[in-house]
């Protein structure tokens, strides 16, 4: 059959045409494909992280966080993918690009140039866990120099790191990794977040271990994607919203983390309820208020002079009870200047004999210990006193620089008890060394000291800035800061610690005194410093020398800071003004 060049034009025509067709076909398929893939969210996780994230006895991913991804799948209509590892890999996954959110991650300042968060769906609350013999570990600043567990690639290894912690860390993959290790008697403690490690004691391996009561730091906890990923993170957040808005997500939470607290009464309720109950209720109190006023005017009126004319008397009654008792101590104090001046010279006239006869003494042995070696060799041991000669030959010259040593240790305390009795009149704008001024005061009670504690810590800050003040009158306030800490213990194994630091930004230097004691309330601590308030009345005490320590630092424009709850021990913060050139000209 022939074909026309009429035909073929025709034909050809066609074709191009039906080409056109297709290809305009597949530009609109491509314009209205929906933006979402359809390819499952890929969501990872860690295998070992109970209750939020953990595999079950059958290896099935289970936990609050597992619940809640499916539900927002399910509300958003997604395909959702789990993937559970460890950690660490997880977070390299996310890095990698081979999963596309994590489920849990705790939100850090950090972590925010490397992912996006979610809205918060739980709060993580990090502790430090300890053997139960461990006394010494309690807050941060204890880890220095111990060895510390921690799960790589976690926050509490960020937060170590960050906050450059000079301790030795231990990495392990899981947080059961992590308390295994405690319990076998490895390490001093670890970093596990508080209620996945209660969940992980139910192992009977891992006894005598326990978390410090006071959570370390609390973190928002959310999901979290790629850094840019915001399309992705959106829909998570919606998914989130719907299922607080039907209230499934408060099922899911209070079913793996606890009761939660009652939803709050919309503003609606409390209007409806207000107009039905208080209403009637307020309208009766505002015609008895009105009523009541005029009574409570003429009251106040009669009574205000009266009151104020008591007040007057019982504040002069109160002063002068003060100034009195004030200038019976001042009296005692003096007398005990002048005794102990007495006592310190008695003491000081036999020591120095002492100590000029012991020199000489141990210079004779020098010189006669060539005539006793040679005696020796020749005849053999002797006895020189109770022993033999061939051992206080090793021991003389012991016993006599132990002598001189105790020698001019009885006169250092002496002169330091001479100084702390010295009257000592002189201003307040000498530049004084805080780190000498508690030395001195520590040689004062360091017989007191070690009959208190046996745990007994100072921390001298190096490079201290000199206070303005007087060395004397600051000391004696360090004493007595130091014998309240010892009278608060109440055994041996209780501690006290001191440690001096720099504020610069407030141009104060500090002394801190922590005891593990008694510990005060919150009503006795606001009256602490008033004249003659005491909680020793019945053991002695006058009431009167916080009142005067606070009295000195004061004068030395400073101040005295004071915390601490019942059986929690206390702290106490001493801070000076830092000495400064331009206010001495």
């Amino acid at each position: 059959m022939l074909i026309g060049k009429t035909d073929l034009k025709n034909l050809f025509r066609y074709i191009f045409l039906a080409i056109f067709l297709l290809f305009c076909s597949n530009i609109t398929a491509v314009a209205e494909e929906p933006v979402s893939p359809d390819l499952p969210v890929r969501i990872g996780g860690d295998y070992n992280y109970p209750p939020y994230e953990y595999l079950d006895p059958d290896g099935l991913p289970t936990g609050y966080n597992i619940e809640l991804s499916q539900a927002i799948s399910r509300v958003m209509g997604m395909e959702i993918n789990i993937q559970l590892g460890s950690w660490g890999e997880m977070r390299q996954a996310l890095e990698r690009g081979d999963v596309d959110i994590l489920m849990g991650m705790a939100h850090t300042k950090e972590r925010e140039s490397e992912v996006d968060f979610s809205i918060p769906h739980a709060k993580v609350h990090q502790s430090i866990w300890i053997r139960d013999e461990n006394e010494t570990i309690r807050t941060v600043h204890d880890l220095t120099g111990q060895e510390v567990i921690v799960m790589k690639g976690s926050v509490m290894h960020d937060f170590m790191l960050e906050n450059e912690v000079a301790a030795d860390l231990f990495m392990v993959q899981t947080l059961a990794d992590a308390l295994s290790l405690l319990a076998s008697g490895q390490h001093d403690c670890a970093l596990v977040a508080k209620l996945p490690g209660e969940y992980l004691l139910s192992n009977p391996n891992l006894d005598h271990i326990h978390p410090i009561a006071r959570p370390l730091v609390a973190q928002d906890y959310g999901f979290a994607v790629k850094k840019g990923d915001l399309e992705l993170l959106a829909r998570f957040n919606e998914g989130l919203a719907l299922l607080k808005k039907s209230g499934e997500y408060r099922q899911i939470r209070e079913k793996w983390l606890g009761v939660l607290q009652p939803e709050p009464i919309s503003l609606q309720h409390i209007i409806r309820y207000g107009a039905l109950v208080i209403g009637p209720l307020l309208l009766v109190l505002i015609a008895f208020a009105l009523w009541s006023r005029t009574l409570r005017r003429q009251v106040a009126l009669r009574t205000e002079e009266l009151e104020r004319e008591v007040s007057e008397r019982m504040r002069s009654a109160e002063e002068l009870q003060i100034r009195q008792k004030q200038l019976l101590h001042a009296d005692k104090m003096t007398s005990l200047g002048v005794l102990v001046s007495g006592v310190a010279h008695e003491i000081n006239n036999p020591n120095g004999l002492i100590q000029l006869s012991l020199p000489q003494l141990s210079k004779a042995y020098q010189n006669i210990e060539p005539i006793l070696d040679a005696h020796y060799q020749k005849q053999g041991d002797f006895k020189l006193g109770w022993f033999d000669y061939s051992r206080m030959r090793q021991e003389i010259p012991k016993m006599l620089q132990e002598m001189l040593e105790s020698s001019n240790r009885i006169k250092r305390i002496v002169e330091d008890l001479k100084d702390f009795a010295r009257r000592n009149d002189s201003g307040l704008d000498d530049m004084a060394d805080l780190n000498e001024v508690i030395r001195s005061a520590l040689r004062l009670v360091d017989n007191t000291l070690h009959k208190s504690t046996r745990h007994f810590r100072v921390d001298y800050s190096p490079d201290l800035p000199r206070f303005r003040g007087n060395g004397h009158r600051i000391e004696q306030v360090v004493v007595n800061l130091i014998l309240n800490a010892c009278q608060a213990l109440t055994s041996m194994e209780q501690a006290i610690e001191l440690r001096t630091f720099a504020l610069p930004d407030e141009g104060m230097v500090a002394l801190e005194i922590r005891d593990q004691g008694c510990g005060l309330d919150e009503e006795t601590l606001q009256r602490i410093t008033d004249p003659f308030f005491t909680t020793k009345r019945k053991i002695g005490g006058t009431g009167l020398g916080l009142s005067v320590s606070d009295g000195i630092v004061k004068d030395h424009r400073g101040r005295l800071e004071f915390s601490g709850k019942v059986d929690q021990g206390m702290t106490v913060q001493l801070l000076l003004p830092i000495y400064k050139e331009e206010e001495q000209e």
